[in-house]
């Protein structure tokens, strides 16, 4: 894909206000009490398994397409780690297509198959410049095994999309087994460690200004709390 003109910081913010609102109107961003994989109590909770209609799904990869064709990022194929990104792969290259940008496509099995193909890809070849297809990052363990796997077919992991950069810090387990919270999220960690651009089409950032915006009062008490969350958890 070549190279196209960046979003302007307007165009952007007006994409994410979109999107906030579009995953709150499909019940896949929630508020209440959720327990996150780190064993955060977290005030909001993003599934993007509820994208779980066609509809709902492609007005999903369009929001990808749009971040992804504002982003300037370049990429040669697509490539959807199991499980939830391989419908969010697949339907992003169709929308893509659909735009004019027919790109290859492919995704993992958990297992490696035995029998017919074998192997664990589904899919084009891995080649060039692979651009990773994911909903969320939490602590970047998925996006290190997908890497790996590119590298390993000889292809470029080249950059991440996702649906939702949380804007929190991600943990490690130190050699007692203790889960420790570190100064950098699992974007930061992608961008920095491991060398990859990351395109989100929605961070906490525009959550928090979405609900700032809201004259319910149900909304300012979510915006409340998800504030003293991001206080808490945070990073930059």
């Amino acid at each position: 894909m070549a190279d196209t003109a960046a979003p302007s910081p307007s165009d952007a913010g007006a994409l994410a206000q979109r999107f906030v609102q579009f995953a709150l109107e499909a019940g896949v961003l929630r508020f209440g009490e959720f327990k996150t994989k780190a064993g955060r109590l977290s005030p909001y909770f993003f599934n993007a398994g509820l994208f779980n209609d066609g509809a709902k799904l492609g007005r999903l990869a369009a929001f990808y397409a749009d971040a992804i064709l504002a982003s300037g990022i370049t990429f040669d194929m697509i490539f959807g780690p199991a499980y939830k990104g391989i419908p969010l792969a697949t339907a992003v290259a169709v929308e893509l297509a659909r735009r004019g940008h027919n790109t290859p496509f492919a995704f993992n099995r958990k297992e490696a198959k035995d029998h017919g193909e074998g192997g664990s890809l589904v899919g084009a070849p891995l080649q060039g410049r692979v651009l990773i297809i994911d909903d969320v990052m939490s602590a970047g363990t998925a996006a290190r095994e997908s890497i790996a796997l590119i590298r390993g077919a000889g292809a470029t992991p080249h950059a991440m999309a996702i649906a939702l950069d949380r804007q929190e810090m991600a943990t490690e387990v130190a050699p007692d087994g203790t889960v420790l919270d570190v100064p950098y999220s699992a974007v930061q960690y992608v961008q920095r460690e491991l060398g990859l651009a990351v395109c989100a089409i929605a961070k906490l950032d525009d959550l928090l200004q979405y609900l700032q915006h809201r004259d319910d009062p149900a909304m300012q008490a979510h915006r409340e709390r998800v504030q003293a969350y991001r206080a808490r958890y945070g990073v930059a």
